[in-house]
């Protein structure tokens, strides 16, 4: 029970290393014989057959490890901005971080988009410069490039050693030694080098230790009077200074290796154990929260859990069950404690972000006011999804299976959202295209859907450019009657407002009231054109009236009905959205990449680049630029690297 937690989320670009660099962490701690490779689909933590099959990681991998008696659960996430959601969630559930930046790419789109996300969740990082084993790329420049492109002063920990131009070993500069690799292919401290004994690298290693001492004098008063009487700083004080160097947004520790070759692993693990927090303390009476849905075939739905108490098993609240999960394997365990993560069976279908208490209830579910297919607001309001597609399925005799299945899809993604057509179809509504061809092979591969797929269109905005109504609309069933006077107004924001009549909300009930605000909230998912989201709009009920009795369908029919009667299509204007495409490629193809941009009616803005590599920065039109990857990757013959993100929505003029 005394032993210390750390909870730890690593982030990149694509492409930077990421699973390489986690693999081999797990290697370095005994966990895994060998590292894996992703290029060969053996990476531990990329489970999935989409991640093996792409190389990516879509999921968010946990693993766990001990390292010098502190335990871990590692969090390998995603670095493709497709499945942000991903990291936004690990980041709940993580009390420090790696980012790795390559030598070969430098700061990226990603990494600053990763960056500013640990900066605004307020989780300390290390840095790790990846890929130095070629010798082609230089350590001092990405150290310059990150203080240029993250804003922060990298304090060099590790520095790479070469002989006859490979990698031979790194210098720790905390401890002031050399490590290398054992016949095994592990690092391992280098027992016949000495610092003072003049060895090759020996002058640049004192150089660092005098510079993270000057660093930490900002931070510590005893290094800072030991620098001004030009005494030494003793390890394990610059240790406590650099404790304190970490909490500062001015500075980060950088690690330097390479994850492919096994350099500069053990020194990053260590500091990870020196350098980051431990678990905080919890509230009394929790049993923990949930932190991430999963749904594996044939054990069904589990949820990741952060546990917030000490318990054995025969104190665990009745139906609930735990294990570690290691990638799609659940180990059961005999007991729980607070902080570390755990894979969680319980009775009841949770939500992300849910609190549970001791005794196995929770607020939310017992909240009037639950819907199971939120998450939490903050990071299902970060993504706004670009796309949608119309998925229809092959039988009749599946519709509820496929409606399910798609419904717990979007549970455990607060990116990804579906809506359901009266015609007996759905639309999906993803951020990406990538997502999108995950989620449908995870429909057919987890929950054996079989379903015909259009293809994505352009989630366009419709924004109400007039005012209009009032209009009247009553629907009858029965003996049952509901009418509606209703009229709408534009809004200048995105958002959408409802504004009801003083009388209606004095006599009707709060089921009546919320029933009314989420039929019309549906109504505007679909738009008025069906190209998407009817947005900039404020209802205004004038007249509602109900017998006793009416059923919520009612209620959504009348108020669907009256907002069609309402809104005309010309009373709507298209936007369409805009993207900010970041690219960079050799110089030789710089022409055709631009060439190729201009003719997707892209604009550039930004151009830069070193001589070698070319850069720029372009908007583009969302629906220009479907395909995109196999293009540039045929114009630039696979040398072009690009990323993009929403810049906002445009009007549209045909």
């Amino acid at each position: 029970m005394s032993q210390a937690i750390r909870n730890i989320a690593i982030l990149a670009h694509v492409d930077a290393g990421k699973t390489t660099l986690s693999e081999r962490i797990l290697f370095t701690a005994g966990e895994v014989r060998r590292p894996g490779k992703v290029e060969e689909g053996l990476a531990t933590m990329d489970y999935m057959p989409e991640e093996k099959e792409r190389g990516i990681t879509i999921e968010s991998g946990v693993a766990h490890f001990e390292w010098k008696n502190t335990w871990f659960n590692f969090i390998d996430t995603p670095g493709h901005v497709d499945f942000g959601a991903e990291v936004d969630m690990a980041l709940t559930a993580v009390e420090g971080a790696i980012l790795v930046v390559s030598a070969a790419s430098g700061v990226e789109t990603q990494t600053v988009a990763a960056f500013r996300k640990l900066r605004e969740a307020g989780v300390p990082t290390i840095l790790f410069v990846n890929k130095l084993d070629n010798p082609d790329y230089v350590l001092d420049d990405t150290l310059i490039n990150i203080e240029e492109q993250l804003g922060v002063r990298p304090v060099l920990m590790t520095l790479p050693q070469f002989e006859g131009g490979k990698m031979s070993g790194v210098l720790d500069v905390l401890s002031q030694s050399r490590l290398v690799h054992s016949e095994s292919g592990e690092e391992t401290v280098d027992e016949g080098w000495n610092v003072d004994d003049g060895w090759d690298g020996s002058r640049e290693l004192k150089k660092h230790y005098a510079e993270a001492c000057e660093f930490a004098s900002t931070f510590d008063d005893e290094i800072l009077k030991n620098a001004m009487e030009g005494k030494s700083v003793a390890p394990k004080i610059l240790l406590r200074g650099l404790r304190k160097l970490v909490k500062s947004d001015d500075y980060a520790l950088c690690y330097a290796g390479s994850a492919l070759e096994g350099f500069g692993v053990r020194s990053l693990i260590t500091a990870l154990s020196f350098f980051l927090p431990e678990v905080p303390r919890f509230g009394i009476n929790e049993l923990g929260q949930v932190i991430r849905l999963r749904h594996f075939k044939g054990v069904g739905e589990i949820s990741l859990f952060r546990s917030h108490a000490d318990m054995e098993r025969k104190e665990w609240p009745a139906g609930f069950e735990f294990s570690r999960l290691k990638a799609n394997l659940l180990l059961p365990v005999d007991e729980i404690r607070a902080g570390d993560i755990y894979a969680m069976r319980s009775p009841f279908e949770t939500e992300l972000g849910q609190l549970i208490y001791a005794d196995g209830t929770s607020p939310s579910l017992q909240s009037e006011t639950t819907s199971g297919d939120e998450a939490p607001t903050s990071i299902r309001d970060n993504y706004q999804p670009l796309l949608q597609t119309r998925v229809e399925c092959l039988g009749s005799d599946d519709y509820h299976h496929v409606e399910k299945s798609l419904n717990t899809l979007a549970r455990m993604d607060p990116s990804f959202r579906v809506q359901k057509d009266d015609g007996g179809f759905w639309y999906l509504h993803t951020v990406g295209e990538v997502q999108l061809d995950v989620l449908l092979a995870r429909l057919k591969r987890e929950f054996g859907c079989e379903v015909k797929a259009g293809s994505p269109e352009v989630r366009w905005q419709e924004r109400l450019c007039r005012s209009v109504g009032p209009v009247e609309n009553s629907f009858q069933l029965g003996p049952h009657k509901i009418s509606i006077k209703l009229s709408a107004t534009p809004l200048d924001s995105d958002a959408h407002d409802i504004r009801l009549s003083a009388e209606f909300l004095e006599n009707a009930p709060r089921e009546i009231l919320a029933g009314v605000r989420s039929a019309l909230l549906e109504s505007t998912e679909i738009g008025v054109l069906g190209k998407g989201p009817l947005v900039g709009v404020r209802f205004e009920v004038h007249e509602f009236t109900w017998t006793e009795g009416a059923l919520p369908p009612m209620i959504k029919k009348a108020c669907a009905d009256a907002v069609t009667k309402l809104i005309k299509p010309v009373d709507v204007q298209l936007y369409e959205p805009i993207m900010e495409l970041s690219l960079e490629c050799p110089v030789n193809f710089a022409g055709l990449v631009t060439g190729d941009i201009q003719a997707r009616d892209g604009k550039v803005k930004e151009i830069g680049g070193d001589g070698r590599t070319h850069f720029l920065k372009a908007e583009i039109p969302l629906r220009k630029i479907f395909g995109y990857a196999t293009g540039v990757r045929s114009i630039s013959k696979g040398t072009a690297l690009y990323s993009m993100k929403l810049l906002g929505y445009r009007a549209y003029n045909d």
